[in-house]
């Protein structure tokens, strides 16, 4: 606290450094007890390397850092991407686990996960006001909205692709392959052919974050866990069956299985270049009862046919800076072609965040945040807006360009 407090007090307007003072001591308590005295009361989360070390509380006195110096052009083209005096802003705190970001342009809110929660969260542009807008969720996972501006989401309890229609209803687009249960849809994305691809890890299966497996199943083989235990009456429980995958829902209503595990070991993220002609996935960590061979955190890449054949896969990015394994788990893509991608870095002080990679997949820049990054998509009215779903928090900065297709 003490060292908060000196580093507010020893800087001046223009961030240079002068002898503290009990005048400037006093101010910059002033800031750190925020203007409702409630940001005392909020323990702060870890900062990043950041110097001075920034504040990212809501409530917090906001930057005065001209050029946010936790958005970092690794590559001089990113610079292009950088607004100025755009300061990345930390807009909500208070999940458990936040994934799965999506932004409605006609309604101008954003919704995200809280999948140990149970509950989905909405965002207001016009106010920044939160408020729960679903639950229970299934403990819901990924979501975005599609061409018709419809909700889909991945659910892990149901372990199902689920459609919110534009009257209230709701449609179950996908749970079952050769008539096996799928393990934990993770991330949904649509095709402008109509189609609807998601991926299928087993991450739902821990009980942190879903239900585990009946009795025997992977990810409860001693049988000592009981998937019932808060959950509604009635409540179908399933042991895992499948093999980690990726699937496309035909506009038909078929399911094909378009990627194995062995293709892409545990899949996670996914997204479409802006041609939609090329298709990025996530290989994130093994998931629990895991026997495959384990993604390494990397992103692939393959092309995308007609019809939704795939081929040439390639290793887009294995996501290693400066030696530091900086995990993918969410992806989307900018009208360019560049590729922004959440970052898991555990541990490694300020390289939790996000990445960005240039179509060829050379790291031009990387967003700094104080916790793990599960997820992002663009949103606002422009769709120039970042939103980053990191951990217990909401974060945002405006950037200069705009996502590709709807998110």
């Amino acid at each position: 606290m003490q060292e908060r407090i000196k580093s507010h007090a020893a800087t001046d307007r223009q961030g240079a450094f002068a002898k503290p003072s009990r005048r400037s001591f006093v101010a910059g308590l002033g800031i750190m007890l925020g203007s409702a005295g409630l940001a005392a009361a909020e323990p702060a989360p870890p900062s990043t390397i950041t110097n001075p070390p920034r504040d990212f509380r809501p409530g917090a006195a906001p930057t005065t850092y001209f050029t946010d110096p936790d958005v970092i052009a690794v590559d001089p083209a990113f610079e292009a991407y950088i607004v100025p005096n755009s300061a990345i802003r930390r807009l909500w705190t208070g999940a458990l686990w936040a994934e799965g970001p999506a932004w409605n342009a006609i309604g101008r809110f954003l919704i995200w996960s809280d999948i140990p929660n149970n509950r989905q969260l909405r965002w207001l542009e016009e106010d920044g006001h939160v408020s729960t807008f679903r639950a229970p969720s299934n403990n819901s996972n990924g979501n975005s909205f599609d061409w018709q501006g419809r909700q889909l989401s991945c659910e892990h309890a149901t372990r199902r692709v689920v459609r919110y229609e534009l009257d209230g209803s709701a449609t179950v687009l996908a749970d079952r392959f050769e008539g096996k249960p799928f393990n934990s849809p993770n991330d949904v994305v649509q095709h402008p052919d109509g189609s609807y691809w998601f991926t299928d890890p087993p991450y739902g299966g821990q009980l942190y974050e879903g239900l585990p497996d009946e009795a025997g199943g992977p990810s409860n083989p001693k049988g000592h866990l009981n998937p019932r235990l808060g959950q509604p009456a009635g409540t179908v429980t399933a042991r895992r069956a499948l093999p980690n995958a990726v699937y496309r829902i035909d506009p038909s209503g078929r399911i094909d299985r378009i990627l194995t595990d062995e293709q892409v070991p545990d899949p996670n993220g996914l997204c479409f270049s802006p041609d939609h002609r090329i298709l990025y996935i996530c290989s994130t960590g093994k998931g629990p009862g895991d026997t495959g061979p384990g993604g390494k955190g990397e992103i692939y890449a393959f092309d995308v046919a007609e019809g939704g054949g795939l081929s040439n896969r390639r290793l887009f990015a294995d996501c290693v800076i400066d030696g530091i394994k900086c995990g993918p788990d969410g992806l989307r893509a900018d009208v360019d072609g560049n590729v922004w991608a959440s970052s898991n870095a555990g541990r490694a002080v300020g390289y939790n965040g996000v990445t960005v990679w240039n179509p060829a997949g050379k790291l031009i820049g990387r967003i700094r945040l104080p916790e793990v990054c599960g997820n992002l998509t663009f949103g606002g009215p422009k769709r120039n807006r970042l939103f980053m779903a990191a951990s217990q928090s909401l974060y945002a900065v405006t950037v200069n360009t705009q996502g590709a297709g709807p998110a």
